[in-house]
Protein backbone atom coordinates (compact mmCIF):
# COMPACT_ATOMS: atom_id res chain seq x y z
CA UNK A 1 0.00 0.00 0.00
CA UNK A 2 1.22 3.38 -0.87
CA UNK A 3 1.83 6.37 1.24
CA UNK A 4 -1.41 7.86 -0.60
CA UNK A 5 -3.59 4.82 -0.38
CA UNK A 6 -2.11 4.51 3.65
CA UNK A 7 -3.22 8.08 4.17
CA UNK A 8 -6.87 7.68 1.88
CA UNK A 9 -7.66 5.21 4.83
CA UNK A 10 -6.28 7.09 7.97
CA UNK A 11 -8.45 10.45 7.19
CA UNK A 12 -11.88 9.48 7.27
CA UNK A 13 -10.96 7.24 10.65
CA UNK A 14 -9.55 10.05 12.37
CA UNK A 15 -12.17 12.81 11.08
CA UNK A 16 -14.97 10.28 12.14
CA UNK A 17 -12.90 9.17 15.70
CA UNK A 18 -12.19 13.17 16.03
CA UNK A 19 -16.02 14.57 16.53
CA UNK A 20 -15.70 17.62 14.49
CA UNK A 21 -19.32 18.94 15.08
CA UNK A 22 -19.58 20.52 11.63
CA UNK A 23 -18.82 20.25 7.86
CA UNK A 24 -16.69 23.85 7.79
CA UNK A 25 -14.60 22.31 10.85
CA UNK A 26 -14.15 19.12 9.21
CA UNK A 27 -13.30 20.98 5.83
CA UNK A 28 -10.87 23.25 7.83
CA UNK A 29 -9.57 20.18 9.74
CA UNK A 30 -8.23 17.88 6.78
CA UNK A 31 -6.59 21.41 5.01
CA UNK A 32 -5.06 21.30 8.12
CA UNK A 33 -4.02 17.74 7.75
CA UNK A 34 -3.12 17.76 4.00
CA UNK A 35 -1.46 20.34 4.31
CA UNK A 36 0.81 18.59 7.12
CA UNK A 37 0.71 15.50 4.87
CA UNK A 38 2.35 17.71 2.04
CA UNK A 39 5.00 19.63 3.07
CA UNK A 40 5.93 18.71 7.01
CA UNK A 41 5.68 14.78 7.18
CA UNK A 42 8.52 12.93 5.23
CA UNK A 43 7.81 9.98 3.59
CA UNK A 44 9.93 6.65 3.19
CA UNK A 45 8.57 5.98 -0.29
CA UNK A 46 10.57 9.06 -1.44
CA UNK A 47 13.30 8.78 0.56
CA UNK A 48 12.40 10.59 3.16
CA UNK A 49 11.35 14.44 1.28
CA UNK A 50 7.90 15.51 1.79
CA UNK A 51 5.61 14.95 -1.49
CA UNK A 52 6.08 18.91 -2.08
CA UNK A 53 9.86 18.66 -2.48
CA UNK A 54 9.85 15.37 -4.18
CA UNK A 55 7.32 16.99 -6.41
CA UNK A 56 9.25 19.96 -7.38
CA UNK A 57 12.35 17.75 -8.39
CA UNK A 58 12.90 17.05 -11.86
CA UNK A 59 12.94 13.40 -13.27
CA UNK A 60 13.01 9.84 -12.12
CA UNK A 61 12.19 9.21 -8.41
CA UNK A 62 14.65 6.87 -6.76
CA UNK A 63 12.34 3.79 -5.77
CA UNK A 64 12.98 2.99 -1.85
CA UNK A 65 9.97 0.51 -1.60
CA UNK A 66 9.45 -2.75 -2.28
CA UNK A 67 6.89 -4.29 -3.94
CA UNK A 68 5.56 -7.42 -2.40
CA UNK A 69 4.38 -8.78 -5.66
CA UNK A 70 8.19 -9.01 -7.22
CA UNK A 71 9.41 -11.95 -5.53
CA UNK A 72 12.44 -13.70 -6.95
CA UNK A 73 11.04 -17.34 -8.18
CA UNK A 74 12.77 -20.15 -5.99
CA UNK A 75 13.58 -23.07 -8.31
CA UNK A 76 13.36 -26.61 -6.95
CA UNK A 77 16.42 -28.57 -8.61
CA UNK A 78 14.61 -32.04 -9.70
CA UNK A 79 15.37 -35.10 -7.85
Amino acid sequence: MGDQEAFNGFLPAFLFQTGIPTIEECKKEMRRIILFYNTERPHMSIGNKTPEVAHAEDGAQKRCWRNPWNKPVLSVAPG
